[in-house]
């Protein structure tokens, strides 16, 4: 008998009921007799209107920061800047639902906007930031580029003037990510013999890259090391005779631990990217930041005229920031673009020590002597960086926040994660992470950013036992997303992480042409459990942090109905869909996965317990399900008590630990041959995906 667990009532609601919502958002645009007069004085209720212009001030807006906007002849209120819109919502919102309402077009900012709780709805009301009906407006956290002139004519690489000291990883050619100049050095992990890496950096042993030595400009250069599971970017210092010297302490991050730049699980291609000199393809680029120079290698017989080029200055666009004391409440984004950000962290000395999925090294830690050597798969020293990872922060950030919701909107051309809900204080501008609570996210669009798509929760300890109940993430509703195209450029990140997360729904989502996993949630390979997970007591973690007695807050999540294809395309290692730790009550049901590369479909990895995977399709996978123990011992092996019935598959068996102690189940799963599916596995592939 199968066992079947109905979504809770606030998440069935959310993801299937939503027509009336929908149907709401047209209500949001009142009539002239809904206008109040610039200090709110309309005592009704009704809702007020601003409106914000991309083109500045129009003529009856006083200030910017005035006592009030004069109405338009419609009665709205008509401003010239965000800033002066937020002002007049700020002092109408404890009477009035507002609806911002930005006219189509691209609002360039020159910060972010930071609401705090002043700026969310009061007293019953809600505060709606959305675009004229019928256009699109766009947040941009850059500028076009204008003012080229062909630099080479026979490489047809063109030149423009930026402002000097201008830095960027991101730039964005008619909506798409250009790729940033790259020579490569190592096919993978097999093809460096030519390579000799030592605590100081890399020598050279092929005499055909003698001329390295000569590049300009070689502290822009990078080191990239494309691995198993991880993205590792390391910054040059110099190149001196035949040895790539690097900064510290990326170099040294980098290259200890597990899947290290030196020492990669599989794949390891190695590039060196970042010079003027690599200009060998079109659509590449290369920014001179002390020159004030951007240089772009266009297709052959191409010219710059008519190309849209952004360069993204800002590192966020929205930051949602409360306290615990005083959340953000009652605030709606909607029909909007966010777009043109970048994130400058991996080009510091810091560089991006990537470890899974965005959680990167950031610090000086103490490394064995022979670390080169014996810390290439783990060691005591290594389990000190653990707690103290940080995360990507992202474009649109969400934290002390309740009541939310982003319904409608596009997230494209970024540079970080798009949108971040309560991850650790490090990933949050405002410095204050978690608690977010009640948030919506619905039929928005993702697509053409750097790293991943929606990120909830952190992996620092307050992420999972925190100290203060308002801290946790819960009930969030990711339902009837698209994403295609993220995570370009930290190709480790999941379109979808949920880390410690109480009651998340992540249902009705299409996601698609991805380099990593689909959907991953949880976090912690079970170390943070009741008990801790015997793995990492022998490889030293317990040095550095408690055993804990009491459960996380990764509980009661619902992954369903999800079309997941064309993922690993870069990365072999996680899965699809990939769980990390004790999770009671979370169940993963009727997605269809397809065309993963021959990877794994769903990899129960270390630590999940108390999760049921039930009525899932699975097809062209090289395991279908995968249960990772890591141990041969069932009392050092804690991923266990797990419930795997009901699903199809077509090729590629089930891995599963047999024997007394691991106790994971499956049962009454079904192996299709020749593509007959059955009729309720036919049901779950038509059903999968964003109902839009």
């Amino acid at each position: 008998m199968r066992i079947r667990r109905p979504l809770p009532h606030r998440a069935r609601a959310a993801a299937f009921g939503l027509a009336s919502a929908f149907a709401l958002l047209g209500s949001l645009i009142p009539s002239a007799a809904a206008a109040a007069d610039g200090r709110g004085a309309d005592r009704t209720g009704a809702t007020t209107t601003i409106v914000v212009s991309p083109h500045g001030a129009p003529p009856h807006d006083t200030s910017s920061h005035g006592a009030g906007a004069a109405p338009t002849p419609k009665g709205d209120h008509r401003v010239g800047t965000l800033s002066a819109a937020q002002d007049l919502a700020r002092r109408l919102a404890d009477r009035h639902d507002v609806v911002v309402v930005l006219e189509g077009g691209t609002h360039e900012m020159r910060s972010p906007l930071r609401f705090t709780a002043a700026d969310g709805g009061r007293n019953g009301h809600t505060v709606t930031w959305t675009s004229a009906p019928g256009q699109r407006a766009v947040l941009s956290g850059g500028s076009a580029v204008s003012g080229w002139s062909r630099h080479d004519a026979a490489k047809n690489i063109w030149v423009a003037p930026v402002p000097r000291g201008t830095q960027s990883r991101q730039l964005y050619v008619d909506g798409k990510v250009a790729p940033r100049t790259s020579l490569r050095l190592a096919a993978d992990k097999h093809d460096r013999g030519h390579l000799e890496f030592t605590e100081r950096g890399i020598t050279l042993k092929d005499p055909a890259l003698s001329h390295l030595n000569s590049l300009p400009n070689q502290s822009d250069l990078e080191i990239e090391s494309v691995g198993s599971f991880t993205d590792r970017i390391s910054p040059v210092k110099a190149i001196r005779g035949n040895e790539i010297l690097m900064q510290q302490p990326a170099w040294d991050n980098n290259t200890f631990g597990y899947d290290t730049l030196t020492a990669p699980y599989a794949r390891g291609a190695l590039y060196l990217n970042n010079s003027y000199a690599f200009l060998n393809s079109a659509g590449q680029w290369y920014l001179d930041s002390s020159r004030g120079l951007l240089y772009y290698r266009a297709a052959a017989g191409a010219t710059m005229h008519g190309l849209d080029v952004r360069l993204p200055r800002l590192q966020s666009l929205v930051q949602v920031a409360g306290t615990y004391d005083r959340p953000v409440a009652n605030l709606a984004f909607r029909n909007l673009q966010f777009s043109d950000t970048t994130w400058l962290d991996p080009s510091s000395p810091q560089g991006y020590v990537d470890q899974q999925s965005g959680a990167h090294v950031v610090g000086t830690y103490a490394r064995p002597a022979d670390a080169l050597s014996s810390c290439q798969d783990g060691c005591p020293k290594f389990e000190a960086t653990r707690n103290e990872w940080h995360q990507i922060p992202a474009a649109v950030q969400v934290s002390a926040a309740r009541d939310v919701s982003f319904t409608g909107n596009s997230f494209t051309r970024l540079g970080d994660v798009g949108l971040g809900l309560g991850m650790d204080p490090n990933a949050h501008a405002s410095g204050v992470g978690y608690g977010a609570a009640d948030i919506t996210v619905h039929r928005n669009s993702f697509t053409e950013s750097a790293a991943s798509a929606i990120v909830v929760g952190g992996v620092q300890p307050d992420a999972h036992h925190p100290r203060d109940s308002r801290m946790v993430n819960h009930d969030v509703s990711i339902v009837d997303n698209t994403i295609t195209g993220i995570s370009q450029d930290y190709k480790d990140n999941a379109a979808i992480l949920s880390t410690y997360t109480t009651r998340a729904t992540i249902a009705h989502n299409s996601i698609s042409d991805v380099p990593y996993d689909g959907i991953d949630i949880g976090w912690g390979w079970g170390i943070n459990d009741p008990g801790g997970n015997g793995y990492y007591r022998e490889a030293g973690l317990y040095e550095y942090q408690p055993i804990y007695t009491t459960p996380t807050t990764f509980r009661d999540n619902v992954v369903s109905h999800n079309l997941i294809h064309d993922t690993k395309q870069v990365m072999n290692d996680g899965g699809s869909v990939y769980t990390l730790s004790a999770s009671p009550g979370t169940v993963i049901e009727r997605n269809y996965i397809y065309d993963n590369k021959a990877t794994l479909g769903v990899l129960i990895d270390q630590g999940t317990r108390h999760v049921v995977m039930r009525d899932n399709v699975v097809i062209g996978a090289s395991r279908w399900v995968y249960v990772n123990a890591d141990a041969e011992d069932p009392d050092t092996f804690n991923t266990k008590d797990n419930l795997i019935t009901g699903n199809w598959w077509d090729v590629g068996p089930a891995r599963n630990p047999e024997g007394p102690g691991y106790d994971n189940q499956l049962v009454d799963n079904v192996q299709v041959a020749d593509g007959v599916w059955p009729a309720e596995a036919r049901s779950v592939m038509q059903e999968a995906g964003a109902h839009r």
